[in-house]
């Protein structure tokens, strides 16, 4: 008994038809079943001599064939789902039916077709439907029981995706497309790139033959959308894209061409088909991921090797050629199995290998074609050991031809053949090569590869330093002075202690020295107080002294510099500081000390356009001071550190807060600590200073890309 399950092969990839010809089949089938029968061919021919048919309740549809002699064995056979057929093997039986074609009429059950050719009889049994059955013998007759009953619902070949379903709304509510893009990948694939106006717009993705089918439902698009675009200048495997209206509904047919796989993925509005190229692999029978041909099922006991591998060359097409050592035989039951998947699983099970080239399989044992290919192998490098030589030259464009010499001369890389040269002028940067054809064939495609232009990265560097200062001052001057007698006492005011007041009778000089001299230097505002006494020239003078000061200040340095990738740039500004120093003779010389801003910077960039970057940045400013040996005193600001940033992100990369809080006072021991009358004998001074440093880099790709819109 066998049954096969045939399901659509990997869009592009070449797999048999399911609707192949059991007839064409019929010509080219061989003595099978004469092998599986393990007895001795009978000296004449079985005939065919009536099929009669019945219907049992349930559904079921009982066929029985009836021959002149029994059968030895039940024949094997195998199905097709579309069309729907049940075929059957009898070897070393002729038709006696005087027709090749029995209309049956029973159920599920249309007709039974009968075909002699080189000493067997293929018996097929055209269905409506694809059903199961099982066969038995009964005397001289084969019982082929068909299992019926009631019709399932069939599922369309086309394998519909609801890849988005629509959300509830009101059968007056329309979505629309606003634009439809196409783009090439980093990786040669094609991006169709769909602008919807909701995210909860209905799509459905199916296959359609070779093309990929989706449908926008209940959405319309504008006139200047609905047309084809050829895209099959992007070099990507998708070759037209087509925007059509369907009623409520708006389809897009992408046609590919080759061997591909899509995938489809949405991101709020942005529907996205990504169409990827397959690359083939050569000793691979049916292209795609895993197993993909059309799926079979095989019952077998005790058969010999040859005669399965005769099957599955029937069923799928192929040019099968069986080397002399293969022999043996084997006892098999698979169902529902790829073709492609049974044959590895026949192969492996018997230690043989098979070589594929067009549809052409040879198969023999693997240590046979281990040892032809390495024959093959030893013959080719003889070849290429008497080869003639060729020179041929290179001129390269971004790449230094020296470089490419270095690298395809080097003895770890194999590049070249042992009796390869390679030599390079500066002056024209070009290289040349004499080798085999061969050789000079790898030396190309490896130019091509490497004579591109490097990618460039902008990196912006942002240094921000902010301080914030505040002082206040308090201070006073006292002073007091004893004099001679005077007849009446007049009081005076002054500004400082170099009192001058005015007395009858004239105007009395006199210095006051300070007692208690705690002024603040600079100060904004001053307020003095002076008492005479005239009577005894008693001379009391008094000066208070403020001062208080704010400022903010913020310094922005922004260096930045274009470099190519992996490839570390520098850029510098500042000053020299020059200080003297003593030689060991006795003289002195000028020597310099930098103050400068400087940037290192070593970007690489990802394949998904990130930037890594190492970096070193330098901050270095004059502070004023000098050391002992006069060494001048730099204020230091350095950062190091390695990132990955996002392409024109702005990151930071760090920052150094520093505050500094102090307050001094200076008084007169005891009279400074009296409250209120204590602030004329102390000076009081307060500061809070603060700082702050931040570091920012952006990197930004210089890309030369075209415009795909």
């Amino acid at each position: 008994m066998s049954h096969t399950d045939l399901t659509p092969a990997t869009p592009g990839a070449r797999a048999p038809s399911a609707a192949f010809s059991l007839f064409a089949g019929l010509v080219t089938m061989t003595g099978l079943l004469m092998s599986l029968s393990g007895t001795a061919q009978q000296a004449q021919p079985n005939l065919l001599e009536s099929i009669n048919t019945s219907t049992l309740q349930g559904g079921k549809v009982i066929l029985r064939a009836n021959f002149k002699e029994p059968l030895a064995v039940v024949p094997p056979g195998f199905t097709v789902t579309n069309p729907a057929r049940i075929a059957l093997d009898l070897p070393n039986v002729v038709n006696g039916l005087g027709k090749n074609t029995v209309e049956i009429a029973e159920g599920d059950v249309r007709s039974v077709s009968v075909v002699e050719s080189s000493g067997k009889t293929r018996m097929v049994v055209n269905l409506t439907r694809s059903l199961t059955y099982s066969t038995a013998l009964d005397g001289s007759s084969l019982v082929i029981t068909i299992d019926g009953g009631l019709p399932s619902v069939v599922k369309d070949a086309i394998q519909t995706t609801k890849f988005a379903e629509s959300a509830p709304t009101s059968s007056e509510q329309k979505f629309n497309i606003r634009d439809v893009d196409f783009r090439r990948g980093a990786n040669g694939e094609g991006r169709i790139i769909v602008d919807l106006s909701s995210a909860n717009t209905g799509i459905d993705i199916r296959l359609q033959g070779k093309n990929v089918i989706v449908d926008f439902i209940n959405t319309s698009a504008p006139r200047n959308l609905l047309r084809r675009l050829d895209v099959l200048d992007f070099a990507t495997p998708v070759r037209l894209v087509d925007l059509v209206s369907q009623g409520a509904t708006t389809r897009m047919i992408i046609e590919p061409k080759g061997l591909w796989e899509y995938s489809a993925y949405q991101t709020d509005t942005q529907f996205i088909v990504e169409v990827k190229q397959l690359k083939e692999d050569p000793n691979k029978l049916v292209q795609g991921l895993g197993y993909n041909g059309e799926k079979l099922s095989l019952n077998f006991q005790n058969v010999e090797v040859r005669a399965v591998l005769q099957v599955i060359a029937d069923f799928t097409g192929l040019n099968i050629i069986t080397s002399d050592t293969v022999g043996g035989s084997l006892t098999l039951r698979l169902k529902d199995v790829p073709w492609d998947q049974a044959l590895d699983i026949i192969l492996q099970a018997k230690g043989l290998s098979k070589r594929k080239s067009g549809n052409v399989v040879l198969i023999a044992p693997s240590d046979e074609l281990a040892t032809k290919e390495k024959l093959a192998l030893e013959a080719s490098q003889q070849i290429s050991e008497l080869e003639p030589l060729r020179t041929e030259s290179f001129q390269l464009s971004y790449t230094k031809a020296t470089d490419v010499q270095g690298l395809i001369t080097n003895k770890d890389q194999n590049i070249l053949s042992k009796r390869g040269r390679a030599t390079s002028d500066g002056r024209t940067n070009t290289l040349f090569v004499n080798d085999t054809p061969t050789k000079l064939d790898e030396v190309r495609k490896l130019i091509a590869q490497l004579d591109v232009p490097v990618r460039q990265v902008m990196i912006e560097a942002r240094i921000v330093i902010a301080d914030d200062k505040f002082s206040r001052e308090l201070g006073a001057r006292f002073g007091f002075i004893a004099g001679g007698n005077s007849n009446g006492r007049n009081y005076g005011f002054a500004p400082d202690l170099n009192a001058s007041a005015a007395v009858a009778g004239g105007t009395l000089n006199c210095t006051v020295p300070a007692n208690v001299n705690l002024p603040v230097a600079g100060a904004a505002g001053t307020i003095g107080l002076s008492i005479l006494n005239i009577a005894n020239s008693n001379l009391v003078s008094l000066e208070l002294s403020a001062l208080e000061s704010d400022g903010r200040g913020k310094v922005v340095s922004s260096p930045r510099i274009i470099t190519a990738d992996k490839r570390k740039a520098t850029i510098s500004q500042g000053t020299e500081i020059p200080y003297q120093t003593q030689s060991s003779s006795g003289g002195s010389t000028t020597q310099f000390k930098q103050a400068v801003l400087s940037l290192d910077v070593t970007p690489q960039i990802t394949p998904d356009d990130k930037v890594i970057m190492d970096i070193e940045i330098k901050k270095d400013s004059e502070s004023g001071r000098t050391a002992q040996s006069g060494i001048p005193i730099l204020d230091v600001r350095n950062l190091r550190t390695q990132i990955l940033v996002e392409n024109g992100e702005t990151a930071v990369l760090g920052g150094i807060f520093e505050q500094s809080t102090s307050t001094n006072v200076t008084k007169v021991p005891f009279l400074g600590d009296i409250p209120f009358i204590g602030n004329a004998f102390k000076k009081t001074q307060r500061i809070d200073n603060k700082t702050e440093l931040l570091v920012f880099i952006t990197p930004r790709i210089i890309k030369d890309q075209l415009n795909l819109r």
